[in-house]
């Protein structure tokens, strides 16, 4: 099967925004509420924070977080960490203290660019890790005066200034020296995502400079996207898939992006309406959120051409697709991809004009896919339920200082997925389920290694395990199996939700919980989670 080809060679992605910056110097690569940051400023920017981290020590490998929500100090520090050769590893701006603490002592990391409002966490966890050198910026800090679409109320709450931490964007006043410039392969690690693989704690998953261009050079191929483009990005950029259409596909193709701190419909509405998008990359629940907006209907969306779309929450059904059609001025919206973060995902895609409903399109060029026997590792025939197992240049390089897990996942070039799933006679692929545990709450991965690790941290809990329940708006929820400490202070199942609540991202907080005298275990003491789901 031919492979991909890149429309500029080759290279790291901060070369192609490089490129753009130097044929394009003034054209807009984003848009944020109204104020065009260039490509020439983007790359002048990322450079300057390349120059300052160099300052500071860091070099080539070393991990540098970034705990933020979407804007465009993001993408400058994204492609700023890239270019000294250092390694950017997102964090979830819903993390509470143990799963900061757990990322970043994880990874040894000594740097974190992050939201002003987000240090009381970080504050935290500074006692417990390396963490020495703290850059935070307020989302606020590059809203033009008047902004030209809806803003987010908590984007203008006061700018918090706190000792022995730096300002993002004053850092990047003054030129200072040579930008660096590291002998970089392709082979290289760039990103590190937190991720399952296939059991226990979250993994960061590493991720090459090839990779991250091949799974781009895939995404701009089947969105179509190209350099006169304006897309929409509003899914998370620390999310592997928001990350690849908001970043990636955004400097690869040399487009103007309209970015968005979050969604918000009012906000998807003014920005196709306004600025005549032509590429959206968005999640079910959006489209219809869109829909039912008041004074939908007073905006003009026939701009709108490309809606790649992923059933998070609500299926994408052909009946969905064909309301947002009458809806949005004949927009074809349709299944975006499978893929996980060991693949780079964007495995498959969906043509427009041969939508397979109820699959996950076809694979793209370059992507190889096997359906196997989960017990025998045997290929199974087409139309045969089994383990889904992966191979292409998008494919990772390992979990970090796990070999064990690593050598599980990743096997003779293949990940294995853990995802359950079969192959029709076309080459579409259906994802049917997970083998592995991960819950998925509204699209977010939930670790039950995770949960249950916090959950025991509070004082009256002796044990906890934790499966996913369905939810008919979320996918699936979690639910908590806890047996208490004897002579424990009491404590009801609402106190430990409550407790939950404050102590990890709401999404892996237990919906549910439930007292019991032990859990299953086998002989060994492993914990036999699929009994709690069978009784």
């Amino acid at each position: 099967m031919q492979a991909i080809d890149y429309r500029h060679g080759e290279q790291p992605l901060h070369e192609y925004l490089r490129h753009h910056a130097r044929i394009r110097p003034e054209k807009a690569a984003y848009l944020w509420y109204g104020k065009e940051i260039s490509y020439g400023e983007l790359d002048r920017l990322s450079d300057r924070f390349a120059v300052k981290l160099a300052a500071l020590g860091v070099k080539k490998g070393d991990r540098v977080l970034v705990f933020l929500n979407n804007c465009p100090q993001y993408a400058i520090a994204h492609f700023g960490i890239q270019k000294l050769g250092a390694i950017i590893s997102p964090c979830s701006p819903l993390f509470k203290k143990h799963e900061l603490e757990y990322q970043a002592a994880d990874l040894g990391a000594e740097v974190i660019v992050a939201a002003d409002q987000l240090y009381p966490v970080i504050e935290q966890v500074l006692p417990s890790t390396r963490l020495k050198h703290v850059f935070l910026t307020h989302y606020g800090d590059m809203l033009p005066p008047e902004p030209a679409i809806s803003v987010p109320p908590e984007m203008s709450t006061p700018k918090l200034a706190v000792a022995g931490t730096m300002d993002f964007l004053e850092s990047l006043e003054q030129p200072g020296e040579a930008v660096p410039q590291p002998a970089l392969q392709m082979e290289d690690v760039a990103l590190m995502t937190y991720t399952s693989g296939t059991t226990g704690m979250p993994k960061g998953a590493m991720l090459t400079y090839r990779n991250a261009l091949f799974k781009t050079a895939c995404t701009a191929f089947a969105s179509g996207a190209e350099h006169d483009h304006v897309m929409l990005a509003v899914a998370p950029l620390y999310h592997i898939a928001g990350m690849l259409m908001g970043l990636n596909v955004t400097v690869y193709s040399g487009a103007t992006t309209v970015l968005l701190h979050r969604f918000d419909p009012l906000a998807v509405l003014q920005a196709i309406d306004r600025y005549k998008v032509v590429n959206w990359y968005s999640i079910a629940p959006m489209n219809v959120a869109v829909m039912q907006a008041p004074q939908a209907g007073d905006y003009d969306l026939r701009s709108l051409r490309i809606n790649p779309c992923t059933s998070f929450g609500i299926t994408l059904t052909e009946e969905l697709a064909e309301r947002w059609r009458a809806f949005a001025g004949g927009c074809q919206t349709y299944e975006a991809a499978y893929g996980l973060s060991e693949t780079h995902t964007c495995d498959t895609y969906t043509p427009p004009d041969a939508i397979r409903w109820g699959t996950q399109g076809r694979l793209l060029p370059g992507v190889e896919c096997r359906i196997v026997d989960p017990q025998t590792g045997n290929d199974l025939p087409v139309g045969t339920l089994g383990e889904i197992a992966m191979r292409s240049p998008g494919n990772f390089k390992g979990y970090w200082n796990k070999p064990e897990a690593t050598a599980a996942t990743l096997r003779d070039g293949w990940v294995f997925t853990g995802d359950m799933g079969k192959l029709d006679a076309d080459g579409n692929l259906t994802f049917t389920g997970r083998l592995k545990e991960m819950i998925k709450v509204s699209g977010y991965s939930v670790f039950p290694e995770e949960v249950e690790t916090i959950l025991i941290k509070h004082p009256a809990v002796k044990q906890a395990a934790v499966i996913g329940i369905p939810d008919p708006a979320k996918g699936e929820v979690v639910k908590a199996f806890v047996v208490l400490h004897p002579g424990a202070p009491a404590s009801t199942p609402e106190d430990i939700i409550a407790w939950s609540r404050e102590q990890m991202a709401s999404y892996k907080a237990p919906r549910e919980v439930i007292f019991r005298s032990e859990l299953p275990a086998t002989g060994t003491g492993k914990m036999l989670r699929r009994l709690l789901k069978e009784g």
